[in-house]
């Protein structure tokens, strides 16, 4: 159980034993509380509606889960705020050096926090059926889908 209050005016995302997945424009929040319990969590922050202006902080809760997070190139990720219990990794093969900055907070037991950017954050949101269902949504409409690219404007 995590000692830390949840943050006040926070997306709330909750997965039990279970798959949830936020992609493309989906929230304009700044904060995120994520409980995850033997589930996997998909974050998807890559959207222009998403102010980077200030740091974005994401505060975790995870019992053997894994939480992936879709960000736009260039966010350096902080995590000296998150503690692990047994085993638990972040998992950031393409470290970010701009001055937009994801905040990483709570704790995680037996859990992973995968950060992906560019072309894998691409491919990790088109591997996915809310993709799939963007992509009829865009041929009916005459429209582009905005699940692989969230900074692509919706067409009709």
């Amino acid at each position: 159980m995590t000692t830390t209050t949840p943050l006040a005016s926070a997306e709330r995302i909750h997965a039990d034993h279970a798959t949830v997945k936020h992609l493309g424009h989906w929230t304009e929040a700044t904060e995120f509380d994520v409980r995850a319990r033997r589930a996997t969590v998909v974050l998807d922050l890559r959207s222009p509606q998403i102010g980077w202006g200030e740091p974005v902080t994401v505060r975790l809760d995870l019992r053997s889960a894994t939480v992936t997070l879709l960000l736009p190139e260039g966010v350096a990720v902080d995590s000296w705020d998150l503690a692990f219990r047994r085993r638990g990794r972040v998992r950031d093969t393409q470290p970010g050096a701009g001055p937009a900055r994801l905040r990483l907070a709570g704790v995680v037991t037996d859990g992973e926090v995968r950060i992906r950017r560019g072309g894998t954050a691409q491919l990790t949101a088109m591997c996915s059926r809310a993709y799939l269902d963007d992509l009829r949504r865009a041929h009916r409409e005459g429209g582009l889908p905005v699940i692989d690219d969230p900074t692509r404007e919706r067409t009709h």
